[in-house]
């Protein structure tokens, strides 16, 4: 209701300074207006903008702090997605070598793309993938994602979770 009121203010005033504007430069004739009303619609117009300022000041404080807060969570779920990766990757029993191609294979890279970054053929990434794929208990990559995604939304992951929380409420 306040920014509505405070608004509307601004809206008048800007009509009213639009209007007085308009009638010196095009000079069409007004009624003469006492200059106590002349006085006090300016002031309310100082009084809006002063308020639009502050407003616009704290919507932009809050939307920081928003914007902050969401990245404390983000930092958490990430963490706790790396978290996730490395048990299962612990429990697969995969090599230093496998664990870095599932973990690109993971980030949407293509075959060739890992084989670039890693300085190795493709044919040694598609070997290390396939290594990957039976020890997982999987037929392919979308199959890999999908064990990471259903980790994540176990309800056993309840501290994960907890701390994606508390990284939120933090100020």
């Amino acid at each position: 209701m306040t920014i509505t009121l405070i608004l509307v203010v601004q809206a008048v005033c800007a009509v009213f300074f639009v209007y007085d504007i308009l009638s010196s430069v095009i000079g069409f004739g007004t009624a003469p207006m006492s200059w106590q009303l002349r006085e006090m619609l300016e002031i309310g117009a100082a009084l809006g903008l002063v308020l639009g300022i502050v407003l616009g000041a704290l919507a932009l404080r809050r939307t920081t702090e928003a914007r902050r807060r969401a990245e404390r969570q983000l930092r958490a779920a990430s963490a706790a997605f790396m978290e996730v990766l490395e048990e299962r990757f612990a429990d697969w029993g995969l090599t230093p070598a496998e664990r870095d191609v599932a973990l690109f294979a993971i980030k949407g890279m293509s075959t060739a793309e890992i084989a670039q970054l890693r300085a190795t053929s493709e044919g040694t990434v598609k070997a290390q993938t396939n290594a990957i794929y039976r020890k997982a208990g999987v037929s392919g990559r979308p199959q890999l994602l999908s064990l990471f995604i259903d980790d994540l939304m176990q309800p056993d992951l309840a501290p994960a979770a907890a701390a994606v929380e508390a990284a939120g409420n933090r100020p």
